[in-house]
């Protein structure tokens, strides 16, 4: 059976509304990312931090790993480490993200070595991979522009890289707009944008 295991990638420096505390923002949409992949089947979920960050780690669920990374590259070794066969990364401002779309990169990883979910305005809204991951991976993030274009450059064969559908991540106070109070879960990003 395939060990599956789902990172969210937790980073600094979130655009927060105006009138919102920027660290309640942040980790709102953190939460929120968490809980999507935390309640995913058959997946374990780890929440991977560039930096020391305590209030990050104590959203987690009991038992789940908290990583130290530097970045993508570095945190596909380690979850491999860790025992996973196949990997997703998640951005950490992707609240409202259907589980479906997750459910949509590992499917896509059984013709291809890594699976994207492309973000509006550039970057990866998400990243999965077989494990080891393939050495061409290095040197690209979720937030380099350019992602999926130059994913498909470096694997240099047709079918390694496989797109799944894209979503949005909350970046820019425009960002907002692209929520939909009438999908459910994202709740303490909702909280904070209604006022409670």
């Amino acid at each position: 059976m395939t060990t599956r295991f789902a990172a969210v990638l937790a980073r600094h420096g979130v655009v927060s509304p105006p009138g919102t505390d920027p660290e309640e923002f942040r980790l709102a949409l953190l939460e929120d990312t968490y809980e999507v992949v935390a309640g995913l089947e058959f997946v374990t979920p780890v929440l991977a931090l560039t930096a020391a960050d305590p209030d990050a780690a104590a959203i987690t669920w009991p038992g789940t790993p908290v990583l130290r990374t530097t970045g993508l590259d570095a945190l596909l070794g380690a979850l491999h480490d860790l025992g996973a066969d196949q990997a997703v990364v998640v951005a950490h401002d992707a609240p409202d993200l259907p589980p479906l779309l997750i459910g949509k990169l590992f499917r896509a990883l059984g013709g291809g070595e890594v699976a994207v979910c492309p973000a509006q305005g550039g970057g990866l809204v998400a990243l999965a991979a077989r494990l080891p991951a393939p050495p061409w991976l290095t040197g690209i993030d979720l937030d380099t522009p350019d992602a999926p274009s130059r994913l498909r450059a470096a694997a240099g064969s047709a079918g390694a890289v496989r797109s799944g559908p894209g979503w949005h991540r909350l970046r820019t106070h425009g960002d907002l707009s692209r929520l939909d109070l009438g999908l459910e879960g994202w709740d303490n990003t909702r909280a904070l944008l209604v006022g409670g």
